[in-house]
């Protein structure tokens, strides 16, 4: 069982990212879910589907490269608030990620969101990890 599903997804997709490959599978749960989606939304990653096989949710990936086929979008993946250690920022202490580049992506009471959102609504929450 694994404790820390959002470090295995992050850590899936950096090494599909190393390896180059189209498509990544990570096991679905809420949080997995809604983070995906975010990264969709984003333009991080070009599609993704859930799957049910032998009883068990997963979740495609369909990552996306640059016009070189061996740049990945993503450049880099960064865990920040672990079961160990949770981080919370307040809605003054939202970090911007490399100048606007990357997103922060944050666990609310308002749901997943991004940095630039949270900003937006005014509020703060749980800091789950960079993507730039």
């Amino acid at each position: 069982m694994k404790t820390d599903t959002i470090s295995d997804m992050l850590t899936r997709i950096r090494n599909g990212n190393l390896v180059g490959h189209k498509v990544v599978k990570i096991d679905s749960t809420r949080m997995t879910y809604h983070i995906t989606r975010l990264l969709r939304t984003e333009g991080f990653i070009s599609q993704y589907e859930t799957v049910v096989k032998e009883g068990r949710r997963y979740i495609f990936i369909y990552l996306k490269y640059s016009a070189n086929p061996t740049r990945p979008l993503i450049r880099g993946l960064k865990r920040v608030s672990k079961p160990g250690l949770r981080v919370y920022v307040s809605n003054n202490q939202i970090p911007i990620v490399l100048g606007g580049q990357g997103i922060a992506i944050l666990s609310t009471s308002q749901g997943i969101i991004t940095n630039i959102q949270a900003k937006e609504f005014g509020i703060g929450g749980e800091l789950l990890c960079y993507v730039w």
